[in-house]
């Protein structure tokens, strides 16, 4: 039970020496990414860049002892921060006291859902979010937060929004007015960025260009007048402080903190998902994700960090460098407090164009043109709902963008659950095998008979369209028809909704004295039916284990396999 609750207590006693060396290679480059990341992704939330830095530290100690995946890098990410800013900047000013405190209280909440959602088992809500709602959502965020950073790649003091054609608009009326010196400074190190991700992912980029531009502009800042840099980032580690409680504000912020609670979530749980399909030493638990992702915020908060998530680029990097298990990022946390307390005042002449080409090109390669591609061709269906999603959250805003998808999602679900594949079957030659006779032209169709499968569970959201498409099939079958065979392969559940329609049609088809039968119900369906009352209308002799043997049954009257069966479930119903 322990180790179940606390999952470093199933890897560390069992902690192998040969771990420690790819560990340690893991934790440092982790961390030469997450610290310029860090004090990026705080510009992002419009927070000061010391709070990036303290976003790094507590989260990502205690993912490493609560969390389900070993190699999942927990931090700030630019999809949140960006989430963050837009929900706290309509409370306060953008980097005031209260601006803060507001960011920080926001993980506290955060944290707590997400600790309640664990707690009580609802990892499975997150669900209702499909693949295609999840990729136009996080496409078109990255398309937001790229753009958002245009303000400081070329030195012009844009709006920032999270609705595109504000900011495209605003972009268009005053680039003229860019710095020039700025703009070569953050192109280039885009530049320089994309080429060394191209020559080998591995070769930390970000640190490149982040030392490239702090001796640029340390020791020839005469020349590039006009570039804006980062300046004072307070030394030391954060001091425990509890977030005040208000309530007020809390019930503003629920909104934006359920958000950024589906979005964490699911980047953890899609992150965590991909690294354990690459190895058989453990399985992420989704309901301990979101306990250990719950506590990250809840004790982050307690040291000034504000909203925290799991990063696809640093877990990647983690993954590829050789790290097994937590203790990588205990390394990167132990690197981030030596940043706190000794080398911050090396990013003073850090350029803010810097930090913006950073997140432009790491957020650009979130938009995945390659799986709208694949949908067009696999599913048209899923592709318009992923384009709804991308361009509802490029025109409306980050937080009507998750809704739409979420409602969407929904929609498409109870749309595909109402209306399932129906089809009639026909019998296989020389053989006792039915099949559905859309696919397999040789099949023999009998018009006295109709063998009638339903592939989904029968319950009243499509009872109705159950009812129809029967009646459609007897309809084609006329007069003749003397023998309906329902085919429950596939049935795998059945309400009460569901076991009345079928009560009512077997009493209609008997009034028009045809035969009803039912073929390979599962036991649970069974016993539904039976405590419905289906065997006050029919006996248990219409209960077949195939189709076969109920059209068998029908034309001879002579089964013995079925007499053993009909036993064998009224013995099991009592």
């Amino acid at each position: 039970m322990i180790k179940k609750l606390i999952p470093i207590f199933s890897w560390l006693p069992n902690y192998e020496k040969e771990y420690l060396q790819n560990d340690i290679i893991a934790g440092v480059t982790v961390a030469i990414v997450l610290i310029p990341q860090g004090i990026a992704y705080a510009l992002i939330a419009g927070l000061p860049p010391i709070y990036g830095l303290y976003s790094a530290l507590i989260p990502q100690v205690v993912y490493a002892i609560f969390g389900s995946s070993r190699q999942v890098a927990i931090g700030p990410v630019a999809m949140d921060s960006l989430i963050v800013a837009t929900g706290v900047s309509t409370l306060a000013l953008v980097g005031s006291e209260s601006y803060i405190s507001i960011a920080i209280l926001l993980a506290l909440v955060v944290g707590s859902i997400q600790f309640l959602m664990g707690i009580f088992q609802l990892g499975f809500i997150v669900n209702f979010l499909s693949r295609p709602v999840i990729t136009g959502f996080t496409s078109a965020v990255a398309l937001i937060i790229g753009l958002n950073q245009f303000k400081n790649l070329l030195g012009v003091e844009f709006l920032q929004s999270d609705q595109v054609h504000i900011l495209l608009e605003d972009i268009f009326n005053r680039i003229q007015f860019f710095n020039r010196n700025t703009t070569i400074i953050g192109v280039v190190a885009c530049g320089i960025i994309i080429f060394f991700r191209r020559l080998n992912r591995k070769i930390p980029n970000a640190l490149i260009v982040v030392t490239l531009g702090i001796v640029l502009i340390k020791y020839f800042g005469e020349s590039w007048v006009g570039v804006a840099i980062v300046k004072d980032i307070p030394s030391g580690l954060p001091a425990f402080s509890i977030p005040t409680i208000d309530i007020p504000l809390i019930k503003e912020l629920m909104p934006i903190a359920l958000t950024l609670v589906m979005v964490g979530y699911l980047e953890t749980i899609s992150i965590g998902k991909t690294l354990e399909a690459k190895q058989d030493e453990y399985r992420v638990q989704p309901n301990q994700e979101l306990i250990a992702l719950g506590l990250s915020n809840i004790l982050g908060s307690f040291f000034k960090a504000y909203p925290s998530a799991s990063s696809f680029s640093r877990s990647a990097i983690n993954a590829e460098s050789g790290g097994k298990t937590g203790v990588s990022a205990i390394v990167s946390a132990i690197l981030v407090v030596l940043t706190l307390l000794f080398l911050t005042p090396i990013f003073y002449y850090l350029p803010k164009t810097i930090l913006a080409a950073i997140i432009i090109v790491a957020v650009f390669n979130l938009v995945n043109v390659q799986e709208a591609k694949r949908l067009w061709k696999a599913n048209n269906l899923d592709f318009w709902l992923l384009v709804a999603t991308f361009f509802s959250t490029l025109l409306l805003g980050i937080e009507y963008g998750i809704i739409i998808g979420v409602g969407l999602s929904l929609i498409l679900l109870i749309f595909r659950t109402s209306r399932p594949y129906v089809t009639e079957l026909g019998k296989v030659p020389d053989s006792d095998f039915y099949r559905n006779k859309n696919r397999f032209k040789e099949v023999l169709i009998e018009d006295e008979v109709l063998v009638f499968r339903f592939d989904a569970q029968l319950f009243y959201a499509n009872s109705g369209y159950f009812r129809d498409k029967l009646e459609e099939m007897t309809g084609k079958k006329g007069k003749a028809l003397k023998l309906i065979v329902l085919d429950a392969e596939s049935i795998n559940r059945v309400d009460s909704t569901g076991v009345d329609m079928l009560i009512e049609r077997i009493r209609f088809y008997k009034k028009k004295e045809i035969t009803f039968y039912l073929a390979g119900v599962k036991g649970p369906v069974r016993d539904a039916l039976f405590r419905g009352g289906v065997l006050d209308e029919i006996s248990i002799d219409h209960f077949f284990m195939r189709a076969n043997g109920a059209v068998h049954y029908f034309k001879t009257g002579d089964n013995l396999n079925q007499k053993k069966y009909a036993q064998y479930i009224h013995q099991a119903y009592r």
